[in-house]
């Protein structure tokens, strides 16, 4: 089979969106078609990232039964971090976790950027905010766990994870607030000693996985969540190119997609559709303006990732194309910031979705009609495949009981994982939309007042 015949594709969760590596497009229509690969929930997401250890790495021809029996992987610390100038954000060393692949997987390999389950990684802004991370895992590998648990689509449990359950499975840790596409540009502006190299992470830990075997990859998958979802869609392109050329190669981003002013992210809405700054060009013209914008007529989430773009020299990561015709993308608390909610008349609607009354059902109904429609849109003239559940989750392929198990959400009798496995390995049409919430018996619904 020629190399042509092998076609990376994009597949999102908390709405999931797939596509096939298309040659003819323009390096600018790719980078569209990635942004656009990354749905797979809409009212709420269905598809959360230490000291230093050198214990190896299990032997990849390891038997089933012994990998499954020992689900908890030490961290590693990059090797050549120093060397590279690869930081978190307080000068600490990151790293990642990782499980060999065995037998018929040995060759293939798994990425999953895992953040917050409940409530992501998101980015830093402002100073201040990059150095509160300072003092959290979220910014400096001092405070990470020393072992992680593989669960969801980790997991080595060929009952729990079936299409992937033996492959080399690696869990990369976020330290770098910028989804790895920071640059050391600006790091030393007003006297401060912040390490913004999110990019030279990611470049450090792509040299060491191609040296331990990922460079003889067959099939190969980069997976995020939140704002490891994003990463995956940022890097997803490089990621394809640094392996081999008849290589299978797709990416899915879990609760990634984060759209320019009209998403709730605390009700799981952040990456319900395929939509990033990227897409511009497939904005119907109809589409209401409004939804580009919170509850309070702000472009809060449009301000955000202005700061975050510049405070982290972030444009250099991105598309040049794209980013000349669009503004910065999208984040977290899109449709309800803080700031434009200062009577907090939706605070318990954003923590619990059964706490919103009809008026803001309305409102958030309103906005899923609207994404459904535009989705309907786009994929009447791209290859896409689709899973959007109305489950009120954020982040839905790192856990088993929503990645598949016997009680995980499904739609048409159809977990996140069969989703992902038709689509991944093209066994059949991957396109899967929910009934508006409440109407799924099958979801779990996250309360994020219990802490």
């Amino acid at each position: 089979m020629s190399a042509n015949q092998y076609r990376p594709a994009r597949l999102a969760a908390g709405g999931t969106i797939s596509w096939p590596w298309r040659r003819k497009l323009s390096n600018r229509k790719r980078t569209i078609a990635a942004a656009a690969a990354a749905g797979i929930s809409l009212f709420l997401l269905i598809f959360s990232p230490i000291s230093v250890s050198r214990k190896a790495a299990p032997n990849a021809n390891a038997d089933a039964n012994s990998v499954v029996d020992s689900e908890w992987i030490p961290f590693t610390p990059l090797s050549k971090a120093k060397e590279n100038s690869a930081f978190c954000l307080d000068g600490s060393v990151p790293g990642y976790h990782v499980r060999r692949g065995f037998g018929s997987g040995s060759d293939n390999w798994l990425l999953h950027v895992e953040v917050s389950p409940s409530l992501g990684g998101g980015w830093c802004s402002t100073l201040s905010s990059c150095y509160a991370r300072e003092r959290t895992k979220l910014g400096s590998s001092t405070y990470m766990e020393y072992q992680v648990q593989f669960l969801g689509i980790l997991s080595h449990d060929p009952l729990q994870n079936p299409d992937f359950f033996n492959w080399n499975k690696v869990k990369i840790r976020y330290c770098d607030g910028s989804s790895f596409s920071s640059h050391p540009d600006s790091e030393y502006k007003n006297g401060t000693k912040i390490f913004f190299r999110g990019q030279l992470i990611w470049d450090t830990l792509m040299e060491e996985l191609l040296s331990i075997g990922m460079s003889k990859a067959h099939e190969a998958l980069l997976t995020g969540c939140s704002a490891g979802g994003l990463a995956t869609l940022i890097h997803c392109d490089s990621f394809r190119d640094l392996l081999p050329k008849d290589a299978n190669v797709k990416c899915l981003a879990d609760a990634g997609f984060f759209i320019n002013e009209y998403v709730l992210y605390f009700l799981g809405f952040s990456d319900t559709l395929f939509f990033s700054i990227h897409l511009h060009d497939h904005i119907p013209p109809d589409f209401p303006h409004i939804l580009r914008q919170d509850i309070a007529g702000n472009r809060t989430i449009e301000s955000f990732y202005h700061d975050v773009v510049h405070l982290q020299s972030v444009a250099k990561s991105l598309n040049h194309d794209c980013v000349a015709r669009s503004e910065p993308s999208k984040i977290a608390n899109i449709l309800v910031p803080d700031s434009s909610d200062p009577n907090g008349s939706w605070l318990r609607c954003k923590l619990n979705i059964f706490n919103c009354d009809p008026k803001q059902l309305e409102v958030l109904h309103g906005y899923r009609k609207s994404l459904l429609k535009t989705i309907n849109e786009i994929r009447q003239t791209l290859k896409v495949g689709v899973f959007i559940n109305s489950c009120f989750a954020h982040c839905q392929t790192w856990a088993a009981e929503t990645w598949h198990s016997p009680t995980s959400p499904r739609i048409n009798n159809r977990t996140v994982a069969e989703t992902v496995g038709y689509w991944y390995f093209n066994r059949g049409a991957a396109e899967l939309v929910d009934c508006p919430f409440p109407c799924n018996p099958t979801c779990y619904h996250r309360d994020l007042t219990i802490r």
